[in-house]
């Protein structure tokens, strides 16, 4: 455990200062695979440190990879990337929809094992709260490590998701899990939003039934939204918002990052903004990954709202978001 309101952020090569992170993608993947992307996995290392040393050259210091249990994290590999490239690498544990893990994942989750390869389900699970095993298993990687990866290797944050339409059991069961692992460790919550969900009704699960503070929240995909009030009235809640389509060309959220950005900013929400490449598929690598947000979206905005911004959005904020004064060793 930290001394009393020392906050650091947890990086896979072990906990940092805030102010050590420097310029930060705050919602990015090295490694990721889900059978709903069949065919588009990230899962090659020497890959994945091309794409940190471009970032590196572009500026990049830290990369967050928001991706949860059994999705392929690269484990293994995180650890000696960082230390190849010098980019810090903030992990994730935590969990995704059903739809991107093979049929009975989550049928019997137990908390992780030392050693077991990541993404194992480990014993069957015993009859406790719906949540429990899964919270224990999300605290257990966060406290003693990532199976699978050197000792020592431990995440940052959990990832969680949203549903498209109305909350299933899945999802009613990750959050109260991710809450009770927050609450456990401190560790902040990430979530994954879809365009159809519900983004206020999340938050309301999370801080109104389970009692985690705003500011331990940060809300990914808000691009999808062209609610422009919505974005708003989420970033006065005090949540963090992670703008994070920028690496993918094409994508209808892709063409509103810089409005929805500029409209937040003019707002006066800028100290609740991150920004992310969030690239998770070969295709979205192949046109830039998480270089092309200090390439491309960064210099737009300072030429629009001066070189302050981008530091308060790329350095400033994120250190805030992933400070945590861990409440475990």
């Amino acid at each position: 455990m930290t001394a009393a309101g020392t906050r650091t952020v947890r990086t896979v090569l072990g906990d940092l200062a805030p102010a050590e992170l420097g310029v930060t993608d705050s919602h990015d993947h090295l490694f990721i695979r889900s059978p709903r992307f069949p065919g588009q996995e990230l899962d090659d290392p020497a890959a994945a440190e091309e794409v940190l040393r471009a970032y590196a050259a572009a500026g990049g210091r830290t990369l967050v990879q928001w991706t949860p249990w059994g999705m392929g994290r690269g484990a293994d590999a995180l650890a000696a990337l960082s230390r190849a490239t010098g980019v810090h690498i903030v992990a994730a544990t935590g969990a995704h929809q059903t739809a991107h893990y093979a049929p009975g994942h989550f049928s019997a989750v137990a908390p992780a094992v030392a050693g077991a390869p990541d993404g194992s389900s480990g014993e069957a699970a015993t009859a406790r709260a719906p949540h429990a095993d899964l919270a224990a298993r999300f605290v257990a990687e966060l406290d003693t490590g990532l199976p699978g990866a050197p000792e020592g290797v431990r995440p940052g944050l959990i990832k969680i998701a949203d549903d498209a339409g109305p909350l299933t059991g899945h999802t009613r069961r990750t959050m109260a899990a991710a809450a009770e692992a927050h609450h456990v460790t401190g560790a902040p919550i990430a979530v994954h939003l879809e365009p159809d969900g519900d983004a206020h009704g999340v938050l309301d699960r999370l801080h109104g039934r389970h009692g985690v503070s705003p500011d331990r929240i940060v809300l990914g995909h808000l691009t999808r939204f062209t609610d422009r009030s919505l974005h708003r009235s989420l970033a006065a809640e005090g949540v963090f918002l992670a703008l994070d389509s920028p690496s993918r060309i094409g994508h209808p959220a892709d063409l509103q990052a810089f409005d929805v950005i500029a409209d937040l900013v003019e707002a006066g929400h800028a100290d609740r903004l991150l920004l992310g490449a969030d690239t998770t598929t070969r295709t979205a690598r192949e046109v830039g990954g998480p270089a092309r947000l200090l390439t491309d979206l960064a210099p737009r905005l300072a030429r629009a709202f001066g070189p302050e911004l981008c530091d308060r959005l790329l350095v400033a904020n994120p250190a805030a978001a992933l400070a945590v004064d861990w409440r475990t060793p």
